[in-house]
């Protein structure tokens, strides 16, 4: 019983982080908000639904994605970070694995940096980190976003992500980042079978435990599609988003990144108040 109720009060506490896609390819909205006005406009309906944290990105990782040019995603996001931050003093994360775009975010307001390659993406990514002050999100991905979905596999998929993410970590205080701005998400999705996911979502603790927050990203993938054939499109997908969200923050993730904020937000205030009253 101690342990639910600890769990209960992680749920209640979950904050829920915005997906703001500025790309004309994301795997769930691609080219809906391409525009620096429509990506604004959409920013702060995200806000109005709940939205605690606002994840601005202009390069799409799903399975298959080509990259972009440094110029090019900086000039994606940047207007449209500063014109959320002229319009709301809340946290706005950029999600990008290259650091001369997240200093670029930083500098038109972002104030966290998600970052899939958990900082490895650039040889100057963890001191470029430590530079800007800004609060970290360290992900775990097997491979790179072209390839990540050939096959994945893991010997131990639970061990292996959570020795990875702590070592991230530990690379990125050596580098000069601080420990409590530092986040750990396991890439749910991220060159992961569903058997893989699953094992993740299950054994959250894993990382929980490794004393950092955790963010957690199911939003819409795949993986829900895998366990419902018919959820061919990612609208398809909001019983399972809702599902996964509610998993993560009873299993102590401090965070769930979503595209369905007022259902997301829904969902936990409900979760809360059945714990409250048990």
């Amino acid at each position: 019983m101690a342990h639910e109720s600890q769990t209960a009060r992680t749920a209640a506490l979950s904050q829920v982080m915005g997906i703001v896609n500025v790309t004309p390819d994301s795997f769930s909205d691609g080219g809906r908000w391409a525009s620096t006005e429509g990506a604004i406009d959409q920013a702060m309906r995200l806000v109005a639904d709940g939205a605690d944290v606002l994840d601005i990105g202009g390069e799409s990782t799903r399975p298959g994605a080509e990259p972009v040019g440094e110029a090019e995603e900086i000039e994606r996001v940047a207007p449209v970070i500063a014109g959320v931050r002229a319009r709301w003093g809340g946290t706005i994360s950029i999600d990008t694995m290259k650091p001369g775009v997240a200093r670029a975010a930083v500098a038109a307001g972002a104030t966290m940096w998600n970052d899939v390659t958990a900082l490895s993406h650039a040889p100057d990514s963890a001191a470029v980190a430590a530079e800007l002050g800004c609060d970290v999100v360290l992900m775990h991905m097997k491979g790179e976003p072209r390839t990540m979905q050939a096959d994945p596999r893991y010997d131990d998929v639970v061990g292996e992500v959570r020795d990875y993410l702590r070592g991230r970590a530990e690379a990125a205080m050596a580098a000069g980042v601080a420990r409590e701005r530092i986040w750990l998400d396991p890439g749910i999705g991220f060159g992961k079978t569903l058997a893989h996911n699953m094992a993740l979502t299950a054994r959250l603790d894993a990382l929980v435990d490794l004393g950092f927050p955790v963010l957690y990203a199911a939003s819409r993938k795949r993986t829900i599609q895998a366990l419902d054939p018919t959820a061919t499109l990612a609208t398809d997908r909001l019983g399972g988003s809702l599902a996964l969200a509610l998993e993560g923050a009873r299993r102590g993730a401090q965070m769930v990144r979503v595209h369905d904020v007022r259902e997301t937000v829904q969902a936990l205030k409900v979760q809360a108040a059945v714990t409250a009253a048990d």
